[in-house]
């Protein structure tokens, strides 16, 4: 007798909306997810292009016509916790062959800039294997915001000695 026929009268049990909700945002995860994958170039993307980063670089500096301007050397006195007393640096700007003469109005600027971030520098920074790569993006975007955009294409470390 516990169990009663369903009448007319009682309204019909809702099904569960979880099973929707569920998929819904297994979706929105897995479609977030293969955006990032293609995006950062995880899946679907030209290796050949990535391993070839510098021999594309210097195809694509070989049809412009570039000068390169040297700048003064610098030498810069590290904080007493290195090892090190001094950085012997010195380094060469690549730029378009039309843009030299405005580069090299804008030199003691650029010096400036380079000396104040070099001397900003922790020791350890300047210790760690992946050092100079990193310095040098960081100098080179330094002198791209100094000299104007366009003007500089690269910056080629001459001379970076821990002394």
């Amino acid at each position: 007798m516990s169990d009663k026929p369903p009448s007319e009268d009682d309204p019909p049990k809702k099904k569960s909306k979880l099973p929707l909700v569920l998929g819904l945002v297994l979706a929105l995860v897995g479609g977030g997810g293969g955006f990032f994958a293609t995006f950062s170039g995880m899946i679907l993307s030209d290796t050949s292009e990535s391993a070839d980063v510098p021999q594309a670089k210097a195809k694509e500096t070989a049809g412009l016509d570039i000068e390169y301007v040297a700048v003064d050397p610098l030498v810069i006195s590290l904080r007493s916790p290195s090892n090190a007393k001094h950085l012997k640096f010195r380094a060469h700007l690549e730029v378009r062959a039309a843009a030299k003469e405005d580069v090299e109005k804008v030199l003691p600027r650029v010096i400036d800039v380079l000396n104040s971030y070099l001397r900003a520098l922790e020791p350890e920074d300047l210790e760690d294997s992946s050092a100079l790569t990193r310095l040098r993006a960081q100098m080179l975007r330094r002198v791209q915001v100094v000299t104007g955009e366009g003007k500089v294409n690269d910056l080629l470390i001459m001379e970076f000695v821990l002394t």
